[in-house]
């Protein structure tokens, strides 16, 4: 569906018919829906919500302009009911939800749905009293432990920590049990509860930069007047956040307001603390640990103006800021910027869109960009500042590689390693142990056949959760009890093989008996407000050791931490995506940088069954800019992105035969389309079909097809066609299918 940007406006000089409205309803139809007005023409502008009987029922749709129908009247029916008096999408967000529909070839209902708070898609008026937060008394700003009460001790300091009044939402991330706690201190006078309007944070007279930083803010400072696009390509450690925040403070001055983007909730609580602490100013978190109302309220800060800073995970690049003067992505690399069902989108590429039609800059910050990025860097696109050192005189850890293939590992771990932590351990520092696998054990093996327990659903082993007792699946979810005995010759010599957090938790616990281990990953940390609590014992030095997956590597700061050792670093150099290496690549660099973040100098010890291979000795040896010059000459010489434009055509069935057979059918279609098309004969081609690398997934069988362009206009010509084609094939009704563009897992 290719929408333009004035396809929304009414232009009814030249029509003769019945006075339409054009509704955008969120359903798999890549069309917008003709409806009678209820009333005067003119009262429905583009962006307000309507509700409109649909087949049997009625749905709430958003208005995107009127005009004339030609239709009989008889085939048109009337809207149920205006929602909104006023728009409650300002026209420049129903421009952005119609440019995505169009670029990513998503039906337009279902794009505008993405854009709204749950409530506001379900017809709700929004209108929310807001609620009640919590601040300190002054007995409890000057009081540091409350005596036999530790849940109350880590709640007051969590406040004394905050600035302003604190939200019931961020009280519950930091722990899911706070609303007893905080009565108790309620009672004792330590804590008042308060309306939570605007509270000034505690103003900094400055924001201190070193040489590099202040390069960096300078120039983004002087580009503040229009569209701009900077990669802050910033080592772990270098204060990227610091930029981030000087360039705002001048934003806010000119009563602007400014958007945060992140790719995990995780990292929200510590950056909204920063913004607090440095800023005057009013600060709104946007994601999915909040409640629908707390969220609700969040967008209504953002698009009534209140909130000066808006911080939020990727749906929140569609909020309705009326001020916008600056959007910030941070760790612009990131996979979770990616949508990866329903409607596909990139948070970051759209942010980009954004602000160049606000005509406001944009900063992209990582230690590790993606190739995209360095791509369009390259290209002139985007203007690279450098940070290269490490903020506070840091130093960068020191990297080497062990050779894991050998007989001296004990449970995974190399002896180097174990003896390297038992010195760290007793200077009083801290380890992290970095394992990219949850779970006590990746595969549970009879050791007398030899058969392994797989997942009934899915073309996958069973991980084993000892901790549970449990066999589950890390793909579908599907899990069962640990049996006793060999499902195929009934022996009881079951054995666990492979290393997860769990059993890497277990041994060093065992090893290390004087020394707290603390483990971090999904299942860990799987109650509210357990993530925060993990951290903040990290942080402290609670806990010595921290175990734990990617969870732990991004953006944290453990200044304790002098030691990494990253397991099993080399999963993604045989991957069967094509970005597999990059992300590899950046998983370690991202870990590595938790190692030395204070003035104690880090090492980093990476175990390695391939230490020879190429790109691991260049990553390790050169640094994450010649890695990345590698690969892209790699992708340069092998077409694919960013040197080539692809879409991902997927299709699903229970019947193994039924989905390659339509994306057979299909593609016999598009080679069609594409040789009576002169304009594309020569650029566009699809491959496949072919089985998706993990073909069974959740009981249906997957394979897909790929779509692909060295120009990006051919490819969307072809789209543009084949998206309504889909959805009106006999053939699509039968199974499930797909189209992303821009794919970031191709798995």
């Amino acid at each position: 569906m290719q929408v333009s940007f004035d396809s929304f406006s009414s232009d009814s000089s030249d029509c003769v018919g019945h006075k339409i409205v054009r509704v955008a309803v969120a359903a798999p139809l890549s069309r917008l829906f003709d409806y009678l007005p209820d009333g005067e023409l003119d009262r429905y502008q583009p962006g307000c919500r309507v509700r409109v009987p649909f087949g049997r029922s009625s749905r709430i749709g958003v208005v995107t302009g009127t005009g004339f129908s030609t239709l009989e009247l008889s085939k048109l029916k009337a809207v149920g009911e205006l929602l909104d008096e006023e728009p409650v999408l300002p026209k420049e967000i129903v421009a952005l939800v119609t440019w995505a529909a169009s670029y990513y070839h998503h039906p337009l209902g279902e794009a505008f749905a993405t854009a709204l708070p749950l409530q506001l898609r379900k017809g709700s008026s929004g209108d929310i009293e807001r609620p009640s937060g919590y601040v300190l008394t002054e007995s409890g700003k000057t009081l540091h432990a409350v005596n036999r009460a530790p849940a109350q001790t880590a709640l007051l300091q969590f406040l004394q920590l905050s600035v302003g009044a604190v939200s019931a939402a961020e009280c519950r991330l930091f722990d899911s049990r706070w609303s007893a706690t905080m009565k108790s201190l309620i009672k004792k006078e330590l804590v008042k509860k308060v309306q939570t309007k605007f509270q000034p944070g505690r103003i900094t007279s400055s924001i201190r930069l070193n040489e590099e930083q202040q390069h960096a803010s300078d120039r983004i400072h002087t580009m503040l007047q229009g569209y701009y696009c900077a990669l802050i390509d910033g080592i772990t450690g270098s204060g990227k956040t610091e930029v981030y925040l000087d360039v705002a403070r001048t934003v806010i001055k000119s009563d602007k307001q400014v958007m945060v983007l992140l790719p995990e909730i995780g990292l929200t609580p510590q950056l909204v603390a920063r913004f607090r602490n440095a800023l005057d100013c009013q600060v709104e978190v946007l994601h999915s640990g909040l409640n629908d109302t707390e969220r609700m309220l969040a967008w209504h800060a953002a698009a009534d103006g209140s909130a000066h800073v808006l911080i939020g995970t990727r749906s929140s690049v569609f909020a309705p800021m009326p001020r916008l003067g600056l959007i910030v992505v941070d760790e612009e690399h990131d996979g979770s910027l990616k949508q990866q069902d329903g409607f596909r989108y990139q948070a970051r590429d759209l942010a980009m869109m954004r602000a160049r039609k606000a005509e406001i800059p944009v900063i992209l910050g990582s230690a590790t960009p993606s190739l995209e990025s360095l791509q369009n860097a390259s290209r002139g696109l985007i203007e690279t500042l450098y940070l290269r050192k490490r903020a506070a005189g840091a130093k960068l850890p020191r990297m080497m590689l062990i050779d894991s293939r050998g007989g001296a590992v004990e449970n995974g771990i190399s002896n180097r390693l174990l003896q390297q932590m038992k010195q760290v351990l007793e200077r009083g520092e801290q380890v992290m142990i970095f394992i990219n696998r949850r779970g006590y054990a990746p595969v549970l093996m009879c050791e007398t056949c030899t058969s392994i327990e797989d997942c009934d659903h899915c073309d996958a082993h069973m991980t084993v959760h000892a901790n549970s007792g449990r066999l589950r699946c890390h793909h579908c979810g599907a899990e069962r009890a640990v049996p006793l005995k060999c499902g195929a010759c009934e022996a009881t010599t079951l054995i666990n093989v492979g290393m997860g957090t769990e059993r890497i938790d277990e041994f060093l616990s065992d090893r290390f008996p004087d020394y707290k281990v603390l483990r971090i990953d999904r299942d860990s940390t799987r109650r509210k407000g357990e993530l925060q609590k993990h951290l903040a014992m990290a942080a402290s030095g609670e806990a010595q050791i921290l175990v734990g997956t990617q969870m732990l590597a991004k953006g944290h700061n453990f200044p304790l931490v002098t030691l990494v050792g990253i397991l099993d670093a080399d999963r993604g150099l045989f991957g069967a995506d094509f970005r597999s290496v990059e992300q590899m690549g950046q998983l370690i660099l991202q870990v590595a940088g938790r190692a030395g973040r204070a003035e104690k100098p880090g090492t980093v010890l990476v175990q390695s069954r391939n230490p020879d291979h190429p790109l691991l000795q260049v990553l390790l040896a050169e640094g994450y800019s010649e890695f990345a010059a590698r690969l892209l000459t790699e992708r340069d010489l092998t077409s694919w992105p960013p040197f080539v434009n692809i879409a991902l055509l997927r299709a699903e069935s229970v019947n193994r035969a039924e989905a390659g057979q339509f994306l057979a059918d299909i593609k016999k279609l598009i080679k069609a389309q594409i040789i009576a098309d002169a304009e594309i004969q020569l650029t566009v081609s699809a491959l496949g079909p072919a089985h998706a690398p993990m073909e069974r997934l959740g009981g249906r069988y997957r394979s897909q097809l790929l779509v692909l362009s060295k120009q990006r206009k051919p490819l969307h010509r072809v789209l543009a066609w084949l998206r309504p084609m889909l959805e009106s094939h006999p053939d699509a009704r039968r199974l499930r299918w797909s189209l992303d563009v821009d794919p970031y897992d191709m798995l």
